[in-house]
């Protein structure tokens, strides 16, 4: 495998970003039969960009765009132990990319933006049945925290 580069996503990105984003959601579809039907979108992602306290990045690999994900900063509850967090989201491998461990350098470049930002707590959220994702988040270092219930 080549040399694969995370960087900041720009304006320029957006439209590879909008696909993104629908993988996204057809892969997460099957798991949640509370999702409207399409189109639907998950993220402003103008907005993130706009943040200074998120950033999306892109994974390129031979000067193509083939992964996503960003980091948030978001307020904590009252009574935890930490004031902010990290909040990770929009993790998207392109199909013919997976398993190469492109998600985990995505990760691990959201992390290191996080520890800048002093926010030493980092989450995501996942589907309880999405299992490959389970896995991946797991060998990047992630635990199994809660589990949001819903009535059917």
């Amino acid at each position: 495998m080549g040399k694969v580069n995370i960087r900041e996503a720009n304006t320029n990105d957006m439209a590879i970003l909008l696909q993104f984003e629908q993988g996204v959601i057809q892969a997460e579809r099957p798991f949640d039969r509370t999702l409207g039907p399409d189109p639907i979108t998950y993220y402003d992602l103008g907005a993130l960009m706009s943040n200074n306290q998120a950033i999306i990045v892109v994974a390129e690999y031979n000067g193509t765009i083939v992964g996503s994900g960003y980091a948030l900063t978001k307020l904590a509850r009252h009574y935890l132990d930490h004031t902010h967090y990290a909040y990770l989201g929009f993790m998207y491998t392109s199909p013919e990319h997976r398993g190469r461990g492109i998600n985990r350098m995505i990760i691990d470049f959201l992390k290191k933006w996080s520890e800048e930002k002093g926010l030493k707590e980092i989450r995501l959220t996942v589907y309880d049945e999405n299992e490959n994702a389970i896995r991946a988040y797991e060998k990047a270092g992630f635990k199994r925290h809660i589990i949001e219930m819903r009535i059917d």
